[in-house]
This record gives structure tokens, C-alpha cells and sequence, in this order.
């Protein structure tokens, strides 16, 4: 691709207005939900887009590394002066105006998910404990389900006590119960252990 070629793409897919180019190697795309860089360092293209801080990030570090080897495709996951950013970097004389759509699409793609896929791992992989230790200890989902509604109401979960927290506690026990209903079936406890 030539630099009039990433010109012309970003403006195509963004429109004149919020795809600019801001030098001889370097485009920006300014919209209300996303900002997309492009660089020409050399003979490389690099586009990016700001996912988060870094600190905020924190927790999911070792998950987005892993997501690079094999989740992310050609894009990858980067720190950069305290962001993460999600970046895309190929040889501009051999990039191709289909692949460099397929890589802004993955790009958006990977800021819409956001850390989400992470947060709900984590949440997954700590669901997947609560069910081992129980079933280790002999409870069935209904008594796993008993011991987190008395946990509640003690305010061991959270203070939600008070009449007009208990929509959101039957909301929070609902998503529990659908989520330990999804996964129960699928851990299984070694015997001897």
C-alpha cells in the first residue's frame, strides 16, 4: 500500500471528516467511540488504538499476553507510556488493501471487547473454584445456591440489606444461579482427592 492508499481506505471507512492525515507517515481517525493511529515508522505500517491505562489493565496482564499467541490474530496486545494499546504492524509494500480492512476490523473489534473477555474468565475460573470446593464438601447446587443467599444477608457479599437493595440482590443471586447452573455440570471432582 502507498500512503495515498491508507488515505484513501481510512476516509472511505471513517468519512473525510474524522480520517485525516496528519503528516507524510502518520494518519489519525477521531470519532465519539474510538482513536485510530497509523505511523509509517520506515517501511512498516503501524496502526493502533488505545484500549485502556495500564493500571486499570492490571488484573488481566498474564490473560492478554496469553490472547497473543492465540487469540488476537495479527494484531497484538501492547504498553506503551502507561496504555495498552491494540496494535496491528505489517510491512507496508507487502500490505494489501484487503488484509489492512481485515486488521482495522480486528483492531475494533478487540476495543469494543475491551477487557471484558477477561473479566468474565477471571469471574468464570473463581465461579469454577466455589463449585469445586463445594462439590468437594459434598453440597449440591441448591445448598451452594443456599450458603451464598445466607452470605448476602449477612452482608458477607455486600451490603445489601436494606428494601431497596434487595432487587439487586435477587438480581446478583439470579445471575449466581445461572451461572453456577451453567458450569456445575461441567466440573468434576476427583474422588481420591
Amino acid at each position: 500500500m502507498t500512503p495515498d492508499d491508507i488515505t484513501t481506505a481510512l476516509q472511505t471507512r471513517f468519512g473525510q471528516d474524522v480520517a485525516q492525515r496528519v503528516s507524510d507517515d502518520a494518519w489519525q481517525v477521531e470519532t465519539d467511540d474510538v482513536r485510530l493511529l497509523a505511523i509509517r515508522p520506515g517501511a512498516w505500517l503501524k496502526l493502533m488504538i488505545p484500549l485502556m491505562q495500564v493500571a486499570e489493565a492490571q488484573p488481566f496482564i498474564t490473560q492478554m499476553m496469553a490472547a497473543n499467541f492465540d487469540e488476537t490474530q495479527e494484531a497484538r496486545y501492547a504498553f506503551h507510556q502507561g496504555v495498552v494499546w491494540v496494535v496491528f504492524q505489517y510491512d507496508m509494500a507487502a500490505l494489501e488493501l484487503p488484509q489492512f480492512e481485515s486488521a482495522v476490523d480486528c483492531l475494533l473489534a478487540l476495543k469494543t471487547d475491551g477487557v471484558d473477555i477477561f473479566f468474565n474468565r477471571m469471574v468464570e475460573a473463581q465461579l469454577t473454584q466455589i463449585i469445586l470446593a463445594s462439590k468437594q464438601q459434598g453440597q449440591t447446587l441448591e445448598s451452594t445456591m443456599k450458603t451464598l443467599d445466607r452470605f448476602y444477608a449477612e452482608g458477607m457479599m455486600g451490603d445489601m440489606g436494606s428494601a431497596a437493595n434487595s432487587n439487586y440482590q435477587q438480581q446478583a443471586l439470579g445471575a449466581w444461579r445461572r451461572q453456577l447452573e451453567r458450569l456445575w455440570p461441567t466440573i468434576q471432582v476427583d474422588e481420591h482427592e
